[in-house]
């Protein structure tokens, strides 16, 4: 990975590539771990993504900093051509009120039991919407409270961070 016997600027050029093809061929955001092993440690990882950035900067893709990693994202301007080109409609694909709102409640409160969501919410909070929130990976069980009955708090996961865009939760 560190490539010694190259000249410097052959060297992060091939960097460059290896991170570019890492990027691409992953659906995941990829940590800082992963890529230094592909670059080196001495490498200066921040400056190499942001010359694959200003490279990229025409390009209907970009490098986006999201969970603690970095992800190949399309620009926004061109959703609706992706969602054209798989048939897909703007149905179907939104949160209902009392999703976003639960979403919204375990996201800054963070872990919180399902009765504390009801608490704040003024109504109650079904298993189900809980259920489907966590089928689509955007919440989990979180340590069981301390309160009586030991219920189980709800947290959100690494693909809330993905499905928003999002770093950190510090980011909200």
């Amino acid at each position: 990975a560190e490539l010694a016997d190259l000249p410097q600027a052959l060297r992060w050029r091939e960097w460059m590539a290896r991170v570019e093809a890492v990027l691409f061929a992953s659906s995941e955001p990829v940590g800082r771990e992963v890529l230094a092993r592909v670059v080196g440690r001495d490498c200066a990882l921040d400056l190499l993504i942001e010359d694959i950035s200003a490279e990229l900067a025409g390009r209907p893709y970009e490098i986006a900093r999201i969970a603690g990693g970095w992800q190949f994202r399309t620009k926004p301007q061109h959703a609706a051509a992706i969602r054209a080109a798989r048939k897909e409609g703007e149905e179907g694909r939104d949160f209902t009120p009392n999703e976003a709102l639960v979403l919204t409640i375990i996201a800054y409160m963070q872990p919180v039991t399902r009765g504390a969501i009801s608490r704040l919410t003024g109504r109650e909070v079904s298993r189900d919407l809980i259920a489907r929130l966590h089928r689509q990976a955007l919440i989990a069980r979180g340590p069981r409270s301390p309160e009586p009955g030991a219920p189980y708090t709800y947290v959100t996961t690494p693909g809330f961070l993905i499905q928003f865009g999002l770093e950190t939760l510090r980011d909200l």
